[in-house]
C-alpha cells in the first residue's frame, strides 16, 4: 500500500476510483514512474482515469491536499516530463483512448487525449486524410502526450507541429476550472488562444482531455532524393536554399561526417566513400505535378560540393535511401548508450554557423559531436558522446553542453524544437526567456494551477520568492 498518503487521500481516491483502477502497489506505481528519459521516481498512487468526471475529481482532491499530479500518456517523453519527481499522483490517460468523429467535409477530427496517435492517423487515412505531427513514436504515443510536449516530427517543415494542427481543446486547468478552447473551423478570433498556450505546456497548466484536430489531406505521390555532399558547409548551405525556393520539400534530413560513418559502419547503405555530409529529401504532390516538385527541389539541392545526388524510382529504393538514417539511431547506442542528444533549433539561414561553430566546441572540449536532425525546420539533434566511466570526459561533457546552448542562442536559436524542457532543461530556460518575460509565465501557472499541483519541477524555472 501507499503508506505517504493519508487515510483521507485514500479514501477520496477510492471514491473516485473502483478499486482495480487505483494502483497502489509498488510494482504497479513502478511502471508509471519512468518514461523514455531514462529518469525515475515512485508515484504514491496511480489513476487510471475513463471519463471527463473522473479527472476533475481527481485534481479537485489533489488540490484540496496539496497533492501533486502528474497527467501522463504512453511515457515516451525524452525529457523527464511525466517521470513523477515529488511523488503524489500519477494519472494515466491511456484508457480514454477513443476518437470521437471525423468530419472529412471539414478535415476534423476529435478524439480523447489517450488516443494514440497512430489510431488517429489509420481513422483518417480511411477518408484520404492525415494528421501532421508524426513524431518517432507515434505507433505508441498519446495524443494528449503530442499536444502537451508541441510534438513535430520529420514532416513538420512543410506541415508543421502539434501548435499548428489543433482546432480546439477541452481541458480541466488546476483550479479545477474546465475549459474549452478554440472552436471547431479553421477560422476563429473570439477570446485568448488557450489553445496555443496549452499545448506545449507539459501538463504545468491544465489537464488535457479531449482534442479537436486539423486534418489535411494525404498526398497522392511522394519521391525521395538522396543528396551527397563534400562537406556539413555544403549540406547546410543547400538546406537554406531548399527553403528559399518555393517548392517546399515534405521531408528534409540533415547527417553530418560522423553520422554518416557511424550509419555506414551500422549498414552498408551505399553512400559515396568521400561523402562529408548527407541531405535525405521527400518530396509530394499530385501525381500530374511531382515531376515539377522533384525538378525544383533537385535543381535547388545541386551547387558547390555536391557529390551525388540519387532519386528513388520505387518504394523500395526509398527505403535503401532512408537506410542511412534510419540505421543512425542503433549504431550511436551501440557506441555511447548513455550520450546527451539534445534538439536545438536555429533559422535555417544559421545553420551552417551552428555546424561550424559546433564543430569547433567538439575540438575545444575532446567530445566527439554527432550531428542530424529535421534541417528544414533547422532542429538539429546536437549528440555528445562520452564514455560514462571516464570522470574526465564526463565533466568535460557538461562543460561542452553548456558552449552548445550558448552558440545556439547566439544565433537566434531556442534549446528546443520538440522534444520540450521536463526536468532536463529547466536549469537553462532563463538563458533563452528573460526575466520579465518569465514573470508573466509564472503569473499565468499560477492563474491555473495556484496551489502548484500539475507536474510540479517542469518547464518552468522556479519563481522567485
Amino acid at each position: 500500500m501507499a503508506a505517504e498518503l493519508a487515510p483521507a487521500v485514500l479514501r477520496r481516491l477510492h471514491d473516485a476510483l473502483p478499486y482495480e483502477r487505483l494502483l497502489l502497489d509498488p510494482a504497479e506505481r513502478l511502471a508509471y514512474g519512468y518514461d523514455n528519459s531514462r529518469r525515475v521516481a515512485m508515484p504514491d498512487a496511480v489513476a487510471l482515469a475513463e471519463s471527463v468526471d473522473e479527472v476533475q475529481a481527481l485534481i479537485d482532491l489533489c488540490r484540496d491536499h496539496g497533492l501533486p499530479l502528474v497527467a501522463r500518456g504512453r511515457g515516451t517523453n525524452t525529457t523527464g516530463a511525466t517521470v513523477p519527481i515529488e511523488g503524489g499522483v500519477v494519472l494515466s490517460l491511456e484508457r480514454m483512448n477513443r476518437v470521437l468523429r471525423v468530419s472529412p467535409g471539414d478535415r476534423l477530427l476529435e478524439c480523447e487525449a489517450g488516443a494514440l496517435n497512430g489510431d488517429v492517423q489509420r481513422e483518417a487515412a480511411k477518408h484520404g486524410l492525415f494528421w501532421a505531427p508524426d513524431p518517432t513514436s507515434a505507433v505508441y504515443s498519446t495524443v494528449g502526450g503530442n499536444l502537451a510536449c508541441g510534438a513535430g516530427g520529420p514532416h513538420a517543415v512543410k506541415y508543421g507541429t502539434a501548435r499548428d494542427n489543433v482546432l480546439g481543446l477541452r481541458a480541466i486547468a488546476g483550479n479545477g476550472t474546465p475549459i474549452r478552447s478554440g472552436c471547431y473551423t479553421t477560422k476563429g478570433v473570439v477570446g485568448y488562444d488557450l489553445t496555443r498556450l496549452l499545448i506545449g505546456s507539459e501538463g504545468t497548466l491544465a489537464v488535457i482531455t479531449r482534442a479537436a484536430l486539423k486534418l489535411l489531406p494525404k498526398p497522392e505521390t511522394t519521391r525521395t532524393l538522396r543528396a551527397a555532399y563534400r562537406d556539413v558547409e555544403a549540406a547546410a548551405a543547400a538546406v537554406a536554399r531548399l527553403m528559399a525556393q518555393p517548392e517546399t520539400p515534405s521531408s528534409l534530413e540533415f547527417l553530418d561526417g560522423d553520422a554518416v560513418q557511424l550509419a555506414q559502419a551500422h549498414r552498408d547503405c551505399g553512400l559515396p566513400a568521400d561523402c562529408g555530409a548527407l541531405l535525405l529529401i521527400e518530396c509530394d504532390g499530385s501525381q500530374a505535378g511531382i515531376a515539377a516538385v522533384v525538378a525544383a527541389i533537385s535543381a535547388a539541392a545541386a551547387g558547390d560540393g555536391l557529390i551525388d545526388l540519387r532519386a528513388a524510382r520505387s518504394e523500395a529504393e526509398a527505403d535503401d535511401l532512408w537506410a542511412a538514417r534510419k540505421a543512425l539511431s542503433p549504431a550511436l547506442r551501440k557506441l555511447a548508450p548513455k550520450k546527451v542528444n539534445e534538439d536545438v533549433a536555429v533559422p535555417v539561414t544559421r545553420l551552417p554557423e551552428l555546424i561550424r561553430g559546433v564543430g569547433v566546441l567538439s575540438k575545444r572540449h575532446g567530445i566527439r559531436i554527432v550531428c542530424f536532425g529535421h534541417a528544414g525546420n533547422g532542429n538539429i539533434h546536437v549528440n555528445l558522446l562520452a564514455n560514462p566511466d571516464d570522470p574526465a570526459q564526463m565533466t568535460a561533457i557538461e562543460a561542452c553542453l553548456h558552449a552548445v546552448f550558448r552558440l545556439v542562442l547566439s544565433l537566434e536559436g531556442t534549446l528546443s524544437g520538440e522534444h520540450g524542457v521536463g526536468i532536463d532543461k529547466r536549469a537553462f530556460v532563463a538563458w533563452e526567456i528573460d526575466a520579465p518575460t518569465l514573470s508573466v509565465m509564472h503569473a499565468v501557472k499560477r492563474s491555473f494551477d495556484p496551489a502548484g499541483i500539475l507536474n510540479p519541477g517542469k518547464a518552468l524555472p522556479a519563481a522567485p520568492n
